[in-house]
């Protein structure tokens, strides 16, 4: 008897709820990019016509491969409950970029045009370091707690996800009360909407018609975004050669930046996808580290700015029992909204209240799978790593315009929130390790910790040599204590992964 053929579905119901969660994440990125660098000056030319479509085709690239690589692990488990993982621009890689190497460099050669090239080269480096980077993924996810990387994952979740989106849904309590009873109905309970639609766009579809009738959304935005609207074709470019040159010449300071924040993305990937293996899809670090580096490498050339990785967004998919198709759509939209200028007509049309609980509900899943996936007795570990990011919340929300109130709280947020992804992950491993009774491991994490600190990829503003000093001196005392206990207790017979 013939088997049947094993089919897994390009697309189902699932995915449109799992596309809409996606894409509000990536189109608020794209909006933020756009209002950020016209208002420091960059013509739309080079905003609609250049950064936002070399993104896009990074974006594709990534989802359409991600995508594929589904459609091989469903093949090879033969399940069709697999899920593509979720692909984009990071959130806090995004705003370093703009305000750590495109702002700087503007000011530097007084030149919007010349800066958008040094920002463009600054861009294909980072993609290069990221697939160096990735020959080493795999042992570093083997050497890692799943208690350590989940919970610096969670951190990101609660505060710049869940929390803010929080804040945002009830700018606008009578709408966004209302989506997030949708949202807990159709994603957190499972039960069936209104001619059985899926609850992302019934939530998007119900509170943006009662945001109009209630006039709590002006249509004068409407008429603005549309001032953008128009084709902008896709072209590779040759900014990136001219700006190699500027950034080694007049732009070498920004150097020192590219460096960590691409460790720090290509980390973001790797928890990223411990969290999805967690959840029952086993992809490999490496490889994804690999794609993120020549997405990023790819969105350079056609002249974006942004370096792409592993959505967070990815295990929120997961819970929404989504498969590949809300990978194909939003790489094929993303392309269409960036050619015809279709961002700001889009952001404008849906207030930011309407779509902030969907993404509400993508924080939660980060933050509840976090502690599902690990023992009990790790959960305090799961806590700590998620701690440095709310000081890290605070420094980059609230920083410029409240450092003296910060500075009344505590002198620890701002060092606390430096490299706040490194902090987290050791400080979880440390608790992990120590929980284990392990404190060989405890000890060599907490030297990392003082290395990491002495070269200020933690707990410092910049790059340099003995950059956090407090913080290396502490480390070391805290590695000389686990150190005691390397020779006081017996070494245990199996340690936690």
């Amino acid at each position: 008897m013939n088997e049947k053929p094993f089919h897994y579905p390009w697309y189902k119901k699932e995915d449109t709820d799992a596309f809409f969660a996606l894409f509000q994440n990536n189109i608020a990125n794209f909006v933020i990019i756009a209002i950020s660098m016209l208002g420091m000056g960059f013509p739309a030319e080079i905003v609609f016509g250049k950064v936002l479509p070399g993104a896009a085709v990074a974006v594709m690239f990534g989802n359409f491969y991600y995508a594929w690589s589904a459609a091989r692990l469903a093949k090879k488990e033969q399940r069709t409950d697999v899920t593509a993982l979720s692909y984009g621009i990071s959130t806090p890689v995004m705003f370093v970029f703009l305000f750590g190497i495109l702002l700087p460099a503007k000011t530097l050669t007084g030149d919007a045009e010349l800066a958008w090239k040094i920002a463009v080269a600054a861009c294909l480096i980072s993609g290069v370091i990221e697939i160096l980077i990735s020959f080493i993924g795999n042992w570093v996810q083997k050497n890692l707690p799943r208690a350590a990387m989940l919970g610096a994952v969670a951190g990101v979740a609660l505060t710049f996800i869940a929390g803010e989106m929080l804040f945002k849904t009830l700018e606008m309590p009578v709408i966004g009360l209302l989506v997030i009873a949708i949202i807990l109905v159709g994603l957190v309970a499972r039960v069936s909407l209104p001619f059985n639609i899926p609850a992302s766009l019934f939530a998007i579809i119900i509170g943006t018609t009662l945001a109009y009738l209630m006039g709590e959304t002006e249509t004068d935005k409407l008429t603005e975004a549309f001032t953008h609207f128009g084709f902008y074709p896709i072209f590779p470019s040759f900014a990136w050669l001219e700006g190699l040159g500027m950034l080694f010449g007049v732009g070498a300071a920004l150097i020192t930046v590219i460096l960590p924040i691409t460790l720090y993305n290509a980390i973001e990937t790797m928890n990223n996808v411990e969290a999805m293996e967690a959840a029952g899809d086993k992809y490999d670090v490496r490889e994804c580290q690999a794609v993120d580096g020549v997405g990023t490498l790819l969105g350079a050339v056609f002249g974006g700015l942004f370096p792409t990785t592993v959505y967070i967004a990815t295990v929120g998919a997961k819970w929404m029992n989504a498969g590949r198709g809300y990978s194909l759509l939003n790489g094929l939209v993303y392309v269409l909204a960036t050619l015809f200028g279709l961002i700001a007509v889009l952001a404008a049309l849906i207030p930011v209240a309407v779509v902030a609980p969907i993404l509400v509900f993508v924080g939660m899943s980060m933050i509840a799978t976090s502690f599902q996936t690990n023992d009990t007795r790790y959960y305090p570990a799961v806590a700590l790593a998620m701690l440095p990011y709310f000081a890290n919340y605070l420094s980059t929300r609230f920083g410029r315009g409240a450092s003296e109130v910060m500075a009344g709280i505590s002198e620890g947020i701002v060092p606390l929130g430096q490299g706040a992804m490194f902090t987290a992950i050791l400080l979880g491993a440390i608790a992990v390790s120590v929980i284990d009774r392990h404190f060989k491991r405890a000890t060599v994490f907490a030297l990392i910790a003082a290395t990491l600190s002495f070269i200020g990829l933690m707990h410092a503003p910049k790059l340099g040599l003995y950059a956090a000093p407090d913080f290396v001196q502490g480390y070391l005392i805290m590695a000389a204590f686990f150190a005691y206990y390397v020779f006081k207790e017996p070494a245990p017979k199996a340690v936690n992964k």
